[in-house]
């Protein structure tokens, strides 16, 4: 008798059998080749059918019980669904097997082919997870490697002092001072090019003019050597935020997540004094670096911050203000205020640097339905804006007025 190959088979009807008897798998196999002979003529003739190859092995299965017999017939096909729908309903005719009274019911009729599909696609994603874990990893490591020697080429001399520099110094508003070379070399390996080495703890001419020009964050290591760093070159350089590594490390050797955090986590210098005891400038440095009139400058702009951060909002704009947040609530938007207490206009708050960045001056107030962070207290600063009033503040120190919903 002949088989087909399951590979080949495209359709498997499956019916449950109940026989009101026992008998043998050869009785059921003979009833549906003999109940079925001549039914449907001689193009679709089981027998003819099984021995060109176009049906399969029939396969029975019963098992016994209380006298009577159940179970399943599976008849593997390759003819097109509708030959096979009419093999299904024939075999649906069988009324005796042997001496007793049966009845089969085709459960179903599987397509073979969704099957192969289903295996298909959970096989390719299996591949592709180990092609994206082993392969590309590995060209993500190279790329890595080439952007990195790049980066490193990067490294300029600047200025009379000829530091080690990132490319961005000139053309960037804010730059991040730190200790050596090596340190520029592992920021700039980060992608963050706006850096530059004081070559030592005594502080290059370079920096005290960059500082006069450019806002500065100091990054120093997590040390004790940190710590004296940020006093020494806070009195001679004016110094607007300060970043330490985390504790123990240097900066040479944090990872990228550990930059971006640190660098996230800025002080500004104002804070970093009021919070650190130990901070005591020397009253003899007017005499040793000779400069006692910037000095004073400095001792006057750190009571002028002071003074703007403590200082209380009237009553008409409380209220002016204290509406508007009410209106932004749920929003997610901001409002952009002129000195008339005007809306200029409404921007979502995604965009509100951006839009500061842009209009550069002529804002008075930022209302937004959001956290005050040092992103946008930064830009406000570098923009004259007076008051930035948010849900609620991340920031401690800003030389921006900065009012919250709790505070209104």
């Amino acid at each position: 008798m002949g088989k087909i190959s399951p590979v080949s088979a495209k359709y498997i009807i499956n019916a449950h059998i109940e026989i009101d008897g026992i008998v043998d798998r050869p009785d059921v196999i003979g009833a549906i080749f003999g109940q079925t002979e001549g039914l449907l003529g001689a193009e679709l003739e089981l027998r003819e059918l099984q021995r060109s190859g176009r049906i399969g092995r029939i396969d029975v299965k019963t098992e016994v019980r209380a006298g009577k017999a159940t179970g399943e017939i599976i008849v593997p096909s390759s003819l097109d669904k509708a030959e096979t729908s009419i093999i299904g309903a024939a075999i649906e005719t069988i009324q005796r097997i042997g001496p007793c009274n049966a009845k089969v019911r085709i459960q179903k009729i599987e397509d073979v082919r969704i099957t192969k599909r289903t295996y298909v696609i959970e096989r390719a994603k299996e591949l592709l997870r180990e092609l994206t874990d082993s392969v590309l990893p590995n060209s993500q490591e190279l790329t890595d490697q080439v952007a990195e020697s790049v980066r490193m080429m990067e490294v300029a001399e600047f200025g009379k002092d000829r530091l080690p520099a990132g490319p961005a110094i000139e053309e960037n508003e804010e730059i991040i001072v730190v200790e050596g070379r090596a340190d520029v070399l592992n920021l700039l390996r980060h992608g963050i090019k706006n850096a530059i080495a004081m070559n030592g703890t005594s502080v290059p001419e370079t920096i005290k003019e960059l500082s006069k020009k450019k806002h500065v964050t100091l990054f120093v290591d997590g040390d004790r050597g940190g710590d004296l760093i940020i006093r020494e070159v806070s009195i001679v350089a004016e110094i607007d935020y300060v970043v330490k590594a985390p504790d123990g490390k240097e900066v040479e050797e944090i990872t990228q997540k550990e930059i971006h955090k640190a660098l996230r986590s800025r002080v500004a210098i104002e804070q970093y004094k009021l919070e650190n005891k130990d901070y005591q400038p020397k009253t003899e440095t007017r005499q040793r670096y000779g400069n006692s009139d910037r000095y004073v400058s400095r001792e006057r702009h750190e009571v002028r911050v002071e003074r703007s951060t403590v200082a209380k909002v009237s009553s008409e704009h409380q209220e002016n203000f204290k509406k508007m947040l009410t209106d932004l609530v749920g929003t997610r938007g901001a409002y952009i205020l002129d000195e008339n207490l005007s809306i200029l206009g409404k921007v979502p708050i995604t965009e509100i640097v951006s839009t500061l960045r842009s209009l550069n001056s002529g804002v008075f107030a930022v209302i937004f339905d959001g956290i005050v962070t040092p992103d946008i207290t930064n830009i406000a600063e570098r923009t004259n804006v007076q008051y930035v009033v948010g849900m609620d503040s991340k920031v401690t120190h800003s030389r921006v007025k900065i009012l919250t919903q709790k505070q209104l």
